[in-house]
């Protein structure tokens, strides 16, 4: 993989995301009690506005993987979201160019009532299978996931791991040309986690493009050709994956791990290099409303 500079992709577009900014009105009082609620009718409510993005732009190319890191609350989830189509954007506008897989809130849509083939069924539907091949794919599935034993026990009671073991199994077997990612490797065990990144590996190397967002340095580090620091609604902070992944921590004023910090040294930049440009793989620092890129509607 890139993180380690052996893959340079340079393919046209499959995601474009223009100037996108989002916020979201949410209450600025706390009402907990019954005394509290009943008094609050009487007032107007109290609202505030909180701004979570503010103009951003990013391309995903043919064949790339492009990571997406920041603190908790920075808007990375949303970011997907909306270009999963979950959430309309306020201002600017996301294209497609390929069809998506994503992966964002695992376990939605689920049945409890239904056992986990018929959820299997339920769920590979509306990602986009057929029925020939969800056939084709349920010993597959529980095979991946692990969960042969319970396929006709109901989802109510499975445990929130078997679950979500499920949930990736599917995603991951209904992947169309883009896989959209939110927390990879979240779940599991350490075999299921193994088995995940080994299916990770394999899309990649059939020229699927993965967008994801993650915590984990170490994923970004080993997956991704690029990444991308998100800091106040803006991205900060593009380049090779090491060396956002080592801005990263220092944002969080945390050390980088011995194994990153020993990475991003050996891959620095030298000072006659720091004018290297975007299509170099460079990194950079960006400044606030940094980003070009015509407008796209929503």
């Amino acid at each position: 993989m890139a993180g380690g500079g052996a893959r340079r992709p340079g393919g046209s577009a499959v995601i474009e995301v223009t100037d996108v900014a989002k916020s979201f009105v949410i209450p600025s009082v706390r009402r907990t009690t019954v005394r509290e609620h009943v008094f609050g009718l009487l007032r107007p409510p109290s609202l505030e506005r909180l701004d979570v993005l503010a103009g951003v732009s990013f391309e995903l190319r043919a064949g790339e993987t492009l990571g997406i890191m920041g603190r908790n609350g920075c808007g990375k989830s949303t970011l997907l979201k909306i270009v999963a189509g979950i959430y309309p954007p306020d201002r600017g506008g996301v294209r497609l160019n390929a069809p998506i897989t994503p992966i964002l809130e695992l376990g939605v849509g689920w049945n409890p009532e239904l056992d986990a083939i018929d959820n299997i069924y339920l769920i590979a539907s509306v990602m986009g299978m057929s029925l020939p091949e969800i056939r084709a794919s349920v010993d597959e599935i529980l095979a991946f996931a692990e969960l042969e034993r319970f396929a006709n026990l109901k989802l109510q009671h499975y445990s929130s791991g078997m679950a979500a073991r499920l949930a990736y199994s599917v995603a991951f077997q209904a992947v169309r040309e883009v896989l959209v990612l939110d927390e990879i490797f979240a779940v599991g065990d350490a075999g299921f986690k193994a088995r995940c990144e080994e299916r990770y590996r394999d899309l990649a190397r059939r020229g699927h493009s993965l967008l994801l967002v993650t915590h984990d340095a170490r994923i970004v580090d080993a997956y991704c050709d690029r990444a991308l620091l998100l800091d106040g609604g803006r991205f900060v902070r593009e380049g090779p994956p090491t060396l956002v992944t080592s801005a990263y921590f220092e944002l969080l004023g945390a050390p980088a791990p011995a194994a990153a910090a020993a990475a991003v040294h050996s891959r620095a930049p030298s000072p006659t290099n720091s004018g290297l440009s975007r299509a170099s793989g460079a990194d950079r620092w960006l400044s606030p409303g940094a980003g070009d890129g015509r407008t796209v509607s929503p």
